[in-house]
Parts: C-alpha cells; structure tokens; sequence
C-alpha cells in the first residue's frame, strides 16, 4: 500500500502533462487556416470601382475590420461611355487585351506595413479590369495575405482572382466572394467572420 502510493504523485505529473500536451494540439487545430485581424494596422482595403459599387463594399470591410481604405484611382477617369459594354468602348478594348495595364494615379504608403490586404473591383466580362492587374504588379507582396470580393449585378467571382495569382509570387491568397450592388453590412460582416476558417490557395 505504501509502495503504490509513493506512485501517486509520479502518475498525477504525467496526467497532468499529458492533459496539456493533447490541449496543445487541440488549439493547433483550431487556430490551423484562421485569418488574424485582430491588428487592423495590418490590413489594408484596396479597391477599385468605376460605378459606386465596390467602394460602399470596401467601406463595409474597413468598418469591419477598422483596416485602411485605398482607392485605385485610374489616371483616366473611366466615363459612362468607357463602361457601355460590347460597344467596343475602353473597358471592352482593355479587357480583350492581354498587354492593357491602365495608369494608376498615386501609390499606397508603406505597403510593407500591412500583413492582409482586402482586394476589391468590380467584373468586367468575367475578369478584374485590367487597373488590377496594374496594381498588383506595382508592388511585392511576397507573404502577404490577399482576400479578393468583387462587386457584380449578376457574374460570380469566376476565375477572376485565379488570373491575378501569378502576379503575385510568395502571396497567400484565400477565396473570395462575390457582392451584389446591394450588398449589406451584416453580409460583409458575415462573410468576414468565415474567413477565420477559409483554407488558403
């Protein structure tokens, strides 16, 4: 009796580090694939929108997240008559051409600062219009994390972003999501909470 109980203290040791071994684990798989936004010094909203759309859905995300707007300001303004598709207009020209990279106006400050970026734009013919691809060749964003939403009346998301991921080496991009003009701040708000779970390209 004496001997088992000079055991005691040696099996309660082990029982309680096994305890914390499997808690240690158990936390590891929760937290594998969850999206820290808890520093909003880290995150940057960069968006573009031609029509109003894609920019009250950014606001949304920076409200959210308390992030930092950037608006990619083309340096043409795209008019009505540029955005009056299938008439051969400027976005028609520039979607159909692989080479088109639209001027951008400005540049973001300190993008090294930022660990997330928030990537927004409207569809045009079922891809980003050619100023994303502008700025995404303007930087580095080598182990950065890039969440794509776009804004649509009626195309979904599509191969949108998968065109953009090769110009972007090192990047971690997770999936996106597509917004209707009418989009809703719960919605965004809903969709930002899932992104804790989203697994990464």
């Amino acid at each position: 009796m004496k001997k088992s109980m000079k055991f005691l203290p040696c099996i309660l040791v082990l029982l309680v580090c096994a305890c914390g071994f499997f808690a240690a684990c158990g936390k590891g798989n929760d937290d594998e694939g969850k999206l820290d936004l808890t520093d909003s010094s880290k995150v940057l909203i960069a968006y573009f929108s031609a029509t109003g759309n894609t920019e009250k859905a950014a606001g949304y995300i920076a409200e959210a997240t308390g992030g930092t707007l950037y608006e990619i300001v083309p340096e043409v303004p795209y008019t009505e008559d540029d955005l009056k598709y299938y008439t051969d207009c400027r976005a028609d020209r520039e979607q159909s051409d692989p080479d088109a990279r639209p001027a951008i106006q400005g540049s973001v400050e300190n993008l090294s600062d930022y660990d997330v970026i928030f990537l927004g734009y409207p569809i045009w013919h079922s891809k980003a219009p050619k100023i994303i691809y502008t700025f995404l060749e303007s930087y580095g964003f080598s182990g950065k994390t890039i969440i794509p939403f776009c804004t649509s009346a009626s195309s979904g998301m599509g191969n949108s972003a998968n065109d953009l991921h090769g110009l972007t080496s090192g990047a971690n991009w997770l999936a996106g999501e597509r917004f209707s003009s009418d989009c809703t701040q719960n919605a965004i708000r809903d969709w930002i909470d899932r992104l804790e779970y989203e697994k990464t390209f």
